[in-house]
């Protein structure tokens, strides 16, 4: 089991200033062990925040972007540039800001790309450019896989009690999602559980009960967010309402 860490920040925006910080430190680390790096991204108000602050910071300059990949760990099932995209989000909050290579971005194919309509076909290409850029490895290296925490533990598009939790393929579709929109494609925990570090992230007293379960060893079929595990670090950056329940004995407060 990989070591983890609980660093808990004042306030949200501390929070996000924070995890935009360690990111750049992270992928600059990265080129200079391995000539590159790769991200996986998420979703949602403080991953946006956390993308911002990170083009807000001077440090983002020494990345070398055209060497950045930078993947998706889960996606909701809507056309191209749908604000609700994942995707789009970042777009707008960084990823439009910074050089990158288009060849080394890779989105989740939206509901009117070459899949078509049917998530489960867009799980399969997900799959298949996964495994394009890994070869002759099975999957690509992750230097860092971030992960919001839902109100209900879901970690990606790995809801509670949902069949999806059991899947062992590398990307799996997303149907009947408590959460809208209901269709979705996500990577598997197989697939997370890969990167060599992951990040829980999380902001806000409404994350907090499952925050304190996840750390106390809830289980991970009903609490997914107990299940994610980097092979080297799993860390959670949190701020101070998300953290009430964790104990006070896992906190590193900054």
């Amino acid at each position: 089991m990989s070591e983890a860490s609980v660093a808990v920040h004042a306030d949200a925006d501390l929070l996000a200033q924070a995890v935009a910080a360690r990111l750049l430190v992270k992928l600059l680390d990265a080129q200079a062990d391995r000539g590159e790096a790769s991200v996986v991204l998420t979703g949602g108000r403080v991953a946006a925040a956390v993308y911002r602050a990170v083009g807000q910071l001077p440090a983002r300059d020494a990345v070398d972007w055209s060497r950045v990949d930078v993947w998706w760990g889960d996606e909701r099932f809507l056309p191209a540039g749908d604000p609700e995209r994942n995707e789009t989000q970042a777009r707008a909050a960084l990823l439009d800001m910074v050089p990158l290579d288009p060849a080394r971005v890779h989105p989740m194919p939206a509901s009117d790309g070459p899949a078509g309509n049917d998530p489960e076909a867009a799980a399969a290409l997900y799959a298949e450019e996964l495994a394009r850029a890994a070869r002759p490895a099975a999957l690509p290296h992750f230097d860092v896989l971030m992960l919001g925490v839902g109100e209900d533990g879901h970690i990606a598009s790995i809801f509670p009690g949902h069949p999806v939790h059991y899947e062992t393929r590398p990307v799996s579709a997303v149907r009947g999602s408590p959460k809208p929109p209901p269709v979705r494609t996500t990577l598997t925990l197989p697939t997370i559980n890969t990167a060599e570090e992951i990040w829980l992230v999380a902001g806000g007293a409404d994350k907090a009960r499952a925050v304190g379960m996840a750390l106390a060893g809830a289980g991970p079929v009903q609490l997914p967010a107990a299940g994610v595990h980097g092979v080297d670090r799993t860390r959670w950056l949190l701020d101070r309402a998300a953290a009430v329940d964790v104990p006070a004995r896992l906190r590193s407060l900054r």
